[in-house]
């Protein structure tokens, strides 16, 4: 397929969503329905609309094949639950993008790859934390109250940072820590091997693994079975210490999984 084919398509495509989008009556029959179907006078209670207007809508998206009727209910063809599907991952994308913008605003996105920018709605409950004048140490001093609970870590580390390295050693020497993977690049794995205590604390401590990736990394990730935290890099190359995402919930380490499988594969010999 061109270039131009694809271009053509998509504008064909988005000609779609745009008659679904521009309308609030299709769009909320459509998801009125998306998981289960409805007659008319549930339709006109849930949506306060006269059965006329509700009708009018309903024959629209018949037309187009996303609804059809059986016996005295409406639901929704398999185009239409496709769509629905997609729209609703549209809607959450804008409502997790808006909730954090000044984050996502802010920073460098390339070391996020598009696939896995495309489910930052799984991202939609994370808590946007940020230092502010009088508190400069804030995010910082949140992320390491929040390490400092779990038992497991993982780390995709993109700076060489003594301040974060000393944190995890007194974690791991109180025996809080149980067990510590890193991931880190050629660069920061030698600097971290020529540095006495870092070498003896980390590298050669039996619970913690060290994996080496070829290429500079620009995302911060922490994630356990308890929680992910995620920093980046300002647009200018320098690291952010002073905002961070943190998240709690099970959609939230689904992102960070895809994220960190992402980076797996830029492993040395795979």
């Amino acid at each position: 397929m061109t270039s131009n084919e694809i271009k053509e398509e998509l504008t064909e495509e988005f000609s779609g969503i745009k008659y679904i989008l521009t309308s609030s009556m299709r769009s909320k029959l459509l998801l009125t329905i998306y998981e289960n179907q409805k007659n008319l006078d549930e339709l006109r209670n849930e949506l306060k609309k006269p059965s006329a207007t509700i009708l009018h809508g309903l024959k629209e998206l018949e037309t187009i094949n996303l609804v059809k009727k059986v016996q005295k209910s409406y639901e929704l063809t398999s185009n239409g639950f496709l769509l629905t599907t997609n729209m609703i991952k549209l809607i959450e994308n804008w409502y997790a993008i808006g909730k954090s913008k000044i984050f996502w605003n802010n920073h460098d996105l390339s070391g996020i790859p598009d696939e896995i920018l495309k489910d930052v709605y799984l991202l939609k409950e994370a808590e946007y934390v940020y230092s502010t004048t009088s508190d400069l140490s804030n995010a910082f001093n949140t992320y390491i109250n929040l390490i400092s609970k779990a038992k497991q870590l993982k780390i995709i580390l993109p700076i060489y940072s003594e301040n974060h390295f000393k944190h995890l050693i007194k974690l791991l020497k109180n025996k809080k820590l149980e067990s510590l993977e890193l991931t880190v690049n050629n660069e920061i794995y030698t600097s971290i091997e020529n540095h006495d205590l870092f070498n003896k604390k980390l590298l050669k401590n039996k619970k913690v693994t060290v994996n080496c990736i070829d290429k500079k990394t620009q995302v911060f990730l922490t994630y356990c079975d308890e929680f992910i935290s995620l920093s980046l890099f300002f647009k200018d190359g320098h690291y952010d210490d002073s905002q961070i995402l943190i998240a709690k919930d099970e959609n939230a380490l689904k992102w960070a999984l895809q994220l960190a499988e992402y980076y797996k594969h830029e492993k040395i010999g795979e």
